[in-house]
């Protein structure tokens, strides 16, 4: 095993890694330390679940399940970039361009009906959604900008929309009938194995068994109605047209691959309800399926004109939509994986809580967001916003976060005990000692789950809030309501900690809505605050935050401690990496922003040298925070705009900053005479790397694939400068 692992993914993070990846492996073999990869990218997942359809040389190791064993132990050093979290028709889309490239792939049955379709069926379910998360955090989160960015935000402020105290903008959610309302939770006195079972007047029928959880896990179950979602939707429909404002449907259809896909279905149901209701059967015999978005079902029955006519119609009464693309026609109800929450609603809220319409035009919204457990953080914001006016990055304070999210805790860990119920009847989880842990009614159509955390995560989740308050020396607030059936048995375990380790005056316990507030108050006011949250808070918060302290999320310093000795390192969020990549096919233009790489190298390197003694590798880490300054404070950060510099110059001049800082210090002789004449060559070759990478701009490019592209052809894209290749080699 390598020293670190470099993962490989996805889209823009992974075309940044045909440019940076190389310059990485050179500069570490200097030091001694070896830096491999480990593949799972969507399409790497797709073909290491497969391999008794592929032919010998087509087939790949389940990278996966391979880093899934290395992160449990005290060994692992791995850089995490973001990968395709997917949704079905991404899942799709990357099946069919696998199968064009010769590799034998079953379908996606969409409908299965025999015994091996099922088989296959259950095979890419495990692909989708949250696939690689869960399986890698085996420690809790650390995430905050790193100190170089934040002054650097604040020197160089970013642009912030306008807020008005009259703004339409609003979010909806439900009032009841929602997982927040029906939740009920237990913490296990010892260990226990249970089942899920539906009770119907009909029988019994086991959903799961076999569940199992070691002694002190919290573990929660609720469930949405079905028949509340739809009247919610049916009204917010007709509010948002009265109020002249954009229908905007905020989810985390990637994350929650089970749940959400369903609720997004119900919401494109609803829009399109005189279509549905006239023409169902029609659509249905087309393999129109809502879930899947407004893009599948118009591909499907396009032939059709009578239901065109009628869609048109519908449309046209409705109010407009949130789009994700004016220009072409992609609405907010396409893809249930183009509209993310926690990237969508802090770009509206930072743009003075506008949407693009269909008419190209910005506009007010309503922010519709079904469940009520997390959307008084946006609620909250927003009228924050309008109260006080848009807020002032130059002198904002930070907020960082410590996230509950090792071993699948809380909900995205609840794939696979998410049901939509069949039929009426009673759903119970019950224990192998006959205790029926938790019992809901519930009528078909609804969604059921159950999610848990388990004791030594939320521990260690709590005791990594107090070093960092320690170290921070700055407000700290427990994003817990005690109203709430899950967060009143974390608090069971919070406050006996603070209390044993004589802190718990140094830390606040609160509501997520009135979290909300306090912290930007306090930013407000150029202080810093800690937010201590469990998983999905931990996702939105550490992209709200960042996007407006930051203009993005992609800087952020995120490490995972894991519980076993072993380091974590991600890099930032994905959310806009498919627009990258478009850009770039059209204009051999990549604009993503690899400083997360850099943090998160950096960072790496360190923990390297603690743990195994390399004095090396922490002389290239420490280098590796000078180079990051360095792109910072010279302004050599990504462009826009094709023809202007982009990652690629980033890369260039990070590791002449690079070699420059190794060059330069005095704690390694050895390093320092290997890097000087690197950095030399470097700096005298600036004229002519530049012009080469200016050059490569403007012509579309053939990477040889979206999901999986040809190594070659990128690599000839991203390393188009022949001069720095034969220094970099």
């Amino acid at each position: 095993m390598s020293d670190i692992i470099y993962t490989k993914v996805d889209e823009a993070p992974e075309l940044a890694s045909a440019s940076f990846l190389p310059i990485i492996q050179k500069f570490a073999a200097a030091a001694g330390v070896s830096v491999g990869t480990k593949d799972i990218s969507l399409a790497g997942r797709i073909l290491a679940t497969f391999p008794e359809h592929l032919k010998e040389d087509q087939r790949q190791s389940d990278d996966l399940a391979e880093l899934g064993r290395l992160v449990k132990t005290a060994d692992a050093n791995v850089i995490k970039l973001p990968n395709i979290s997917a949704s079905v028709p991404q899942l799709v889309a990357a099946i069919k361009e696998l199968q064009s490239q010769g590799y034998a792939l079953p379908d996606y049955p969409e409908a299965p009906g025999t015994d091996a379709e099922k088989a296959v069926r259950a095979k890419y379910d495990g692909i989708k959604g949250s696939a690689v998360n869960p399986v890698l955090r085996e420690g809790n989160s650390d995430r905050r900008a790193a100190k170089a960015v934040k002054s650097f935000a604040q020197n160089n402020p970013h642009r912030m929309g306008d807020w008005v105290a009259d703004s339409k903008t609003r979010v909806s959610s439900m009032s009841g009938g929602d997982f927040f309302s029906n939740e009920t939770s237990a913490t296990l006195d010892t260990e226990a194995t249970a089942k899920i079972v539906l009770v119907t007047d009909a029988g019994e029928t086991v959903l799961k068994e076999g569940i199992t959880y070691p002694a002190g896990t919290v573990v929660d179950a609720t469930f949405m109605s079905a028949a509340a979602l739809q009247s919610f939707l049916a009204e917010q429909i007709e509010q948002t047209k009265a109020d002249g404002t954009l229908f905007s449907l905020h989810m985390k259809a990637t994350m929650m691959k089970v749940s959400d896909p369903i609720i997004f279905g119900h919401a494109v149901k609803a829009f399109l309800a005189p279509v549905f209701e006239k023409h169902g059967d029609a659509m249905a015999d087309l393999g129109v399926n809502p879930n899947s978005g407004l893009g599948d079902l118009l591909a499907r029955v396009k032939d059709n004109a009578e239901i065109m006519a009628d869609i048109d119609a519908c449309m046209a009464a409705r109010p407009p939509m949130y789009m994700v693309d004016s220009d072409k026609g992609i609405t907010n109800l396409h893809v249930s994986s183009d509209v993310i929450i926690d990237a969508s609603m802090p770009a509206l809220i930072r743009a003075g809580g506008k949407g693009w319409g269909p008419s190209g035009e910005e506009s007010d919204a309503n922010c519709v967001i079904p469940d009520n457990s997390y959307a008084p953080v946006y609620d909250e914001t927003i009228k924050f916003f309008k109260e006080n006016g848009k807020m002032n990055p130059a002198t904002a304070g930070t907020v960082q976060n410590i996230g509950l999210m090792a071993q699948k805790a809380e909900e995205y860990g609840s794939h696979p005990t998410t049901f939509e119920i069949a039929e009426a009847g009673t759903v119970k989880m019950i224990l192998d000692d006959g205790t029926v842990l938790h019992s809901h009614e519930v009528e078909a159509g609804d969604i059921w789950r159950s999610a848990s955390a388990r004791k030594a995560p939320i521990e260690d989740w709590v005791n990594l809030a107090i070093d960092r308050q320690k170290a921070e020396g700055c407000r700290a607030i427990f994003w817990l309501d005690a109203d709430r059936a899950h967060d009143a048995e974390l608090i069971k375990y919070v406050k006996p900690i603070l209390e044993a380790k004589g802190v718990a005056e140094k830390f606040e316990i609160m509501a997520p809505r009135e979290a909300t507030r306090a912290s930007f108050e306090t930013i407000t006011e150029g202080k810093n605050t800690i937010a201590i949250t469990g998983n999905v808070l931990r996702d939105y918060l550490t992209d709200l935050f960042p996007i407006l302290e930051l203009a993005t999320s992609a800087k952020m310093l995120s490490i995972v401690k894991l519980m076993n000795g072993g380091g974590l390192f991600e890099t930032g969020a994905g959310g806009s990496a498919p627009k990258h990549v478009q850009q770039l096919q059209e204009e051999n233009h990549l604009r993503w922003d690899s400083l997360g790489e850099f943090c998160a190298l950096g960072e790496s390197l360190t923990f390297l040298a603690d743990a195994k003694g390399n004095e090396k590798a922490r002389v290239l880490g420490q280098a590796v925070d000078a180079a990051t300054q360095g792109i910072l404070d010279h302004g050599h950060s990504p462009s826009r705009k094709v023809g202007e510099p982009d990652n690629r110059n980033s890369h260039y001049w990070f590791a002449r900053y690079w070699a420059e800082a190794l060059a330069r210090q005095n704690s390694d002789a050895e390093l320092a005479a290997h890097f000087a004449p690197i950095a030399e060559a470097l700096a005298s070759g600036e004229e002519k790397i530049l012009s080469e990478l200016a050059a490569a701009q403007g012509p579309a490019v053939d990477l040889g694939g979206y999901y999986h592209g040809d190594a070659a052809k990128t690599a000839a894209v991203m390393r188009p400068s022949e001069t720095l290749n034969a220094i970099i080699g």
